[in-house]
């Protein structure tokens, strides 16, 4: 198994990196880290699993609908993204490291 410092090896990019740290058949943690990325013109995640993601470092904004929230995230802050709750990433602050902690759950079948 890969150790990643959450912290470390993040040279600014001009992509996006999403380093897996865990999958299972019912969870994935990743760790991203942003450099003034954001989501596409109208482009809005509609994921099929939860996300509790964490921004640990940086500045960001998210917009969420249904309802409609629109949030800016500062180190420490975290929330809850239901399954199918449609989000997209306004901006995340350029020139310096944004990094997330970002984990998905399957939602449970009955």
């Amino acid at each position: 198994m890969m150790n990643i410092n959450l912290f470390g090896d993040a040279a600014q990019a001009n992509n996006e990196r999403v380093d897996l740290l865990l999958k299972t058949d019912r969870a994935r943690i990743e760790r991203i880290v942003s450099w003034g990325q954001a989501s596409p013109p109208d482009f809005w995640y509609d994921q099929p699993e939860g996300e509790w993601v964490a921004l640990l470092s940086g500045r960001a904004r998210l917009r969420l609908r249904a309802p409609d929230e629109l949030l800016e995230l500062c180190p420490g802050d975290w929330l809850w993204i239901a399954a199918h709750r449609l989000h997209r990433v306004d901006w995340t602050a350029p020139g310096i490291a944004t990094r997330w902690l970002a984990v998905f759950l399957a939602e449970e079948t009955r």
